[in-house]
């Protein structure tokens, strides 16, 4: 079609119950959004009003069940956003970053989780202030309102979806 004016790149290793590996994860969750985003650029900046929502994880901000690679790679992503950020403001293209929190959906982890680990489960759900998991809804809506036209003026931020899991103060 010639264009682009939205890219979301969303390719991760937790998809595939892989968490812990290291290089799929690398190559999935970083190297996924990296090259996706250098094969765009050109197109994003031809928009007039590109956008890029990376997708990272509360995870990448709180310490979770063990350390594993998806934490540290989410993490990396927030960086990552961060920089592209302040290098393409100037051309045009907005960067910004999503952390949903726990979102449960059919054949998702958490209804893995559900099934074999009920007590870290239920631990979790009952964290959240709203009461409940999100979906994947929840965090459509976000990356929508960061892509349009009434987000113009936002670039470089983080937007946490968790329905107040995380109990940290964001600055």
């Amino acid at each position: 079609m010639g264009g682009c004016d939205i890219f979301v790149p969303g390719a991760s290793a937790s998809g595939s119950q892989a968490t812990g590996d290291w290089q799929k994860c690398f190559e999935f969750d970083v190297l996924g959004t990296v090259k996706g985003c250098e094969a765009l650029a050109p197109y994003l900046e031809k928009s007039g009003s590109g956008s890029v929502i990376v997708m990272s994880s509360t995870a990448a901000a709180e310490t979770f069940i063990v350390p594993q690679a998806f934490n540290a790679f989410k993490a990396a992503l927030l960086t990552y956003a961060k920089q592209l950020s302040q290098a393409w403001g100037p051309k045009g293209i907005r960067v910004n970053s999503v952390m949903p929190g726990p979102i449960s959906f059919p054949t998702g982890n958490w209804e893995t989780i559900k099934t074999a680990m009920p007590d870290l489960y239920n631990a979790t759900a009952g964290q959240f202030a709203l009461g409940r998991f999100g979906v994947p809804e929840d965090v459509a809506r976000t990356i929508v309102f960061l892509a349009s036209p009434a987000s113009a003026y936002t670039t470089g931020t983080t937007v946490v979806v968790d329905g107040g899991y995380t109990k940290r103060v964001q600055f």
